[in-house]
């Protein structure tokens, strides 16, 4: 593996940190009056987001993290397990729910996600940013009801539950943006 010292740090290096797959957020080279210079550095430890606060000797050496990128289209689900399949291989991984993020919950068969691993271990399942969902559940619009910003609960077609516009009707195909929990964009 390739090293990187606290030196040659730039915002969105990843490296390894005492055991952690950790980015850097944010960095600072300072050279003060009297004393050694040093690297300032915020970081985020990517598997479990905390986010900290470190100075660093510009000499100080790390092992640089590379992770793998690759699309995978999700196949199936058996019970806790989500199976994913390499198009080029044909090869099939099973995956734990507990890998998948909350934005999971949109993403139906045979939909291609971008899987991130490093050290062959998958760190994040990432779905596409935008979804065409079929509505199978959401309670009647009132006629008249014409407020602006009004939202409705609803239910697509798998399963996870969203807040639609009231002229959103069962059985309308709308698109939603995955990257912040599920919001309503416009009818597909």
């Amino acid at each position: 593996m390739p090293q990187i010292t606290a030196g040659e740090f730039r915002n969105g290096v990843t490296f390894d940190y005492d055991g952690a797959l950790v980015q850097v957020v944010e960095f600072q080279h300072v050279k003060p009056g009297k004393g050694a210079a040093f690297v300032r550095t915020k970081m985020k430890n990517i598997i479990t987001g905390a986010v900290t606060e470190t100075s660093f000797n510009p000499t100080a050496k790390f092992e640089q993290a590379f992770i793998e990128r690759k699309e995978m289209q999700y196949v199936y689900n058996d019970g806790d397990l989500y199976y994913f399949m390499d198009m080029e291989t044909f090869d099939q991984e099973p995956l734990p729910k507990s890998a998948l993020g909350d934005n999971f919950r949109f993403v139906k068969e045979e939909t291609m996600c971008k899987i991130s691993t490093w050290n062959g271990k998958v760190i994040a399942v990432e779905p596409p940013t935008f979804l065409t969902l079929q509505v199978i559940e959401c309670e009647p619009g009132v006629k008249g009801n014409t407020a602006t910003n009004v939202t409705k609960r609803a239910v697509v077609e798998t399963g996870a539950e969203i807040k639609v516009p009231l002229f959103i009707e069962e059985g309308d195909m709308i698109r939603i943006d995955t990257r912040d929990g599920g919001s309503y964009l416009e009818r597909a």
